[in-house]
Parts: structure tokens; C-alpha cells; sequence
């Protein structure tokens, strides 16, 4: 055993070290054959999304960051030529239809022309003039605050003071989309007051044009532009303060059994819009157009050119061909959509890129 150990296993050892010196030489010396035996061929492929027309219910609610506002004073406005004869009311909280002041109003009376029949001279005797006498009436309750002076003169339509309600509402802010989803929204709509008691009915719901100073600006809560306004009254039992934010949720249609489609599977969210449907498997998209109805932000209401049961595809393609989607690497989009609570984007992002 000691000769085994004294000069078998040190030869072993020495061819072993032999032989990888030899082929590391002939390696260095001829060099890696680098190229695979076989070209690679792709096996992946890109298939288009493909779903199937579905009936569903669609509530078209809308949600507005706002806030309290107190309701801008009303102007008193003179309702005749003449002068303020008398300020009946002033700093004092009135009814509608009170009497505020009285204009009084003159017109010139012609003379009264004499003639003598044997001198033939004249005697002219001048007349009064004629004394009308207009109230002028608060336009609305509140408080009265006059700002013309007495025997001020004063013509039609001149602002000779206010009214202030005292009252408040709820005001914030529209998008171009929620405006849209919007057009015919009218009578009352559901406030949740920041801090403030249960959620109640607001009355008195008017839409229009954003306030001078926000058209083109930036939304109330958000990064969009604003395009439009919207605005209720809060009952007067309600307890607010101005200032106070608050939300305003307001229903504008409620569709059951309807044929609906992911807003991402449509070119257009309102009236109109297209879709791409396909007859069979492989075949090529179809563009169609369609006409649309409610939307929940999801989801949209197919009401015409579109029956349940038709394939379309799950994204409006590009330009290019492909389908829209999202990109994954775009994470600003989702945090915008995130914070101005895009439901839609945000399942798409969560669908393509973290499911």
C-alpha cells in the first residue's frame, strides 16, 4: 500500500494534469465552435385578444370632487327712470317680493295756454307734473344691502343693491368625459360632506360651462381640464361651511339586459363609436360602427350594430396594426389613472402587465 501511494497515485496525477493541459493548447489553438448545430426558429406567437359580445346592466354614475360654496348675492335692480324717493329696507333680512324702495318717477305736463279774445294776449299756466310712484322688490329672501342714496337719479336696469341668500351649495368641477356622460342630468343628485353628516339629497342641479378661471384649467381633484361645471343647493337643514369639501355623485340612466362591451374594446365612449369584430377564428378584424349608450366607466351600452353572442376584440387595434392596450413600462399612466380613479386603465394595466 505504501508503493501504491508513493508512486502510483503521484503518476495518476500526472497524466490527469497531461491531458487537460493538452486539450486547453488545442482549444486556444483552434478555437470554440460557437455556432448552435441547428438555426433557431421562433415557435412564439402573437394572438389578438378575442371576446364575446355579452348583455349586462349598465348604471351611469358619475362622482365629482367639489366643495361647499356660499350662493352669490342676488342684485336689486331699478325697475324705472327717476330717483330713489324713499329706502324702506336696508341691512335687514327680508322675504322675496318685500318692498326694498320706492322710485319716483315725473313726466312734464304741457301748459295750459290762455288766449284774451279782445287783446288776443296770452296766459300761460304751467301744470305739475305727473308723479308716478314704482316699488322696487327683493328678488329673493335674505339680506338687503342698498347702495344707491336717497334722491339718487336712477335709470332702468341699474343695480341699486343686493340680496344675500345665506344659503349654500355644493360646486365642483367637470371633465370633457363626465360632461358627456352627463347631457341631460337634471333634478337632484347624492352629497357626501368631508367630515360632515350622512350623505343627502342636493336639489336644484344645474350643469353647464365651467366658472371664468377653470375653463382650459386644471379639474377640481384632478389633472384633466375642466370643460364644465356642476352645481346644487343644500337643504337648509343640513348643517355646512363654506369651504367644506364634498363629493357629488350624480345617476344619469340605469340600463338592464342591455348588450355591453369593455370601453377598451371601443373607439368612442359616447354617441357613437366602432369596434372590431371577428367572424372566425384567424380571420382578419373588421372595423364596425355602432351606436352607444350608458357607460359606467367599465363597461359601455352597445345600442346598435352589435348583437350578444358576435366576437370583437378586447382592444381597439393601432395604426399599426396591433392592438392598443397598455405599456407596461408606462408606469406614470397608471399612477394618473390611479389617482384620478380610471378604472379601466387600471385593469388593463393589471391584467397585462401584473396578472
Amino acid at each position: 500500500m505504501g508503493a501504491v501511494r508513493q508512486y502510483v497515485f503521484p503518476t495518476v496525477r500526472i497524466i490527469i494534469w497531461a491531458v487537460i493541459a493538452a486539450a486547453l493548447v488545442a482549444l486556444a489553438l483552434k478555437g470554440a465552435d460557437l455556432d448552435p448545430p441547428d438555426a433557431l426558429q421562433p415557435t412564439g406567437e402573437i394572438t389578438e385578444a378575442v371576446i364575446a359580445v355579452e348583455k349586462g346592466s349598465v348604471t351611469n354614475a358619475v362622482t365629482v370632487p367639489a366643495s361647499v360654496v356660499s350662493d352669490p348675492p342676488v342684485e336689486i335692480k331699478a325697475t324705472a327712470d327717476g330717483v330713489v324717493a324713499e329706502i324702506q329696507v336696508d341691512d335687514t333680512k327680508v322675504g322675496k317680493d318685500v318692498r326694498v324702495l320706492w322710485i319716483k318717477s315725473e313726466k312734464p305736463v304741457d301748459p295750459v295756454v290762455e288766449v284774451d279774445e279782445e287783446t288776443g294776449e296770452e296766459t300761460v299756466t304751467e301744470k305739475e307734473p305727473e308723479v308716478t310712484w314704482t316699488s322696487v322688490l327683493a328678488p329673493i329672501s335674505g339680506t338687503v344691502d342698498v347702495t344707491a342714496l336717497k334722491d339718487q337719479a336712477v335709470a332702468v336696469g341699474e343695480v341699486l343693491g343686493t340680496v344675500s341668500p345665506g344659503t349654500l351649495s355644493v360646486s365642483g368641477t367637470l371633465t370633457a368625459d363626465q360632461q358627456y356622460r352627463l347631457v341631460g342630468a337634471k333634478g337632484s343628485a347624492e352629497v357626501t360632506l368631508k367630515g360632515g353628516p350622512a350623505p343627502f339629497t342636493c336639489t336644484g342641479l344645474t350643469i353647464g360651462e365651467a366658472p371664468a378661471g377653470t375653463a382650459g384649467g386644471e379639474a377640481e381633484g384632478g389633472t384633466e381640464t375642466a370643460t364644465g361645471a356642476v352645481r346644487c343647493s343644500i337643504p337648509p337643514k343640513v348643517k355646512a361651511f363654506s369651504g367644506l369639501g364634498a363629493e357629488i355623485e350624480i345617476t344619469n340612466g340605469d340600463a338592464k339586459d342591455v348588450v355591453v362591451v369593455p370601453i377598451s374594446a371601443v373607439l368612442g365612449t359616447s354617441q357613437t363609436g366602432k369596434v372590431w369584430t371577428v367572424a372566425e377564428e384567424g380571420a382578419a378584424p373588421e372595423p364596425r360602427e355602432v351606436t352607444l349608450g350608458l357607460t359606467d366607466g367599465l363597461q359601455v351600452e352597445v345600442t346598435k350594430g352589435l348583437k350578444a353572442g358576435e366576437q370583437i376584440l378586447e382592444f381597439t387595434p393601432v395604426e399599426d396594426g396591433t392592438e392598443g392596450g397598455v405599456d407596461c413600462d408606462d408606469t406614470t399612466a397608471y399612477d394618473q389613472a390611479a389617482t384620478e380613479g380610471d378604472m379601466a386603465v387600471m385593469q388593463s394595466f393589471e391584467e397585462e402587465c401584473f396578472g
